[in-house]
């Protein structure tokens, strides 16, 4: 797909948007540390691509996408809380990219779908996105590689959440996981 890609760029160096942060090159940091200032500046580079949508739009976007989704289930599998994802969805309704429907049967849950104005913005975002990136692992002198790497932590990602949901700790409708009364964290220094 990145090849693809590669020949979306529109007029205009998609690279630009990572000057906007410098490379992080610190003496006796780390090669974690040094990995988590690359994946902000990549994060960074991201948020300043101009694909109509911003970051968390996207996200959102993406799901609904899949067919109406309930609210509750959005910002669960985005890890937000709930009005975090109303706010946005209501930015998005404004915009006429997605719509609300309540359940039939249910009034309380409501879904949030695409209209064809949305999927066409996702479209185009998509493939912004598309090109930033490929023109980004162009630059590179193995972007299968990466793209294999991204896999591994994607997938390591989802079996963490997972992992997470079948402890002892119930994850809450945000996402983030309650602490059971085993595994309360102590209060930080200067907190009540």
């Amino acid at each position: 797909m990145w090849r693809a890609a590669r020949g979306m760029a529109a007029a205009g160096n998609l690279l630009e948007c990572l000057t906007v942060s410098t490379p992080h090159q610190t003496p006796g940091v780390d090669e974690l540390a040094q990995a988590v200032l690359v994946i902000l500046r990549l994060h960074r580079g991201l948020e300043c691509v101009d694909a109509g949508l911003t970051p968390a739009q996207y996200r959102i976007m993406k799901l609904a996408a899949a067919g109406g989704e309930r609210s509750t289930r959005l910002a669960h599998l985005l890890a937000v809380a709930k009005p975090t994802l109303t706010a946005i969805a209501d930015g998005l309704v404004t915009a006429g990219y997605a719509s609300r429907a309540a359940e039939p049967g249910d009034r309380r849950v409501v879904r949030l779908s695409l209209t064809a104005a949305g999927r066409a913005a996702l479209d185009q975002a998509d493939a912004a996105y598309a090109a930033w990136l490929g023109q980004l692992l162009a630059e590179t002198s193995q972007p299968g590689q990466v793209l294999d790497a991204l896999d591994l932590v994607d997938g390591a990602l989802a079996r963490t959440r997972q992992a997470r949901r079948a402890g002892d700790g119930k994850e809450r409708g945000d996402g983030h996981a309650q602490a059971s009364e085993d595994n309360k964290q102590a209060p930080r220094p200067g907190s009540r």
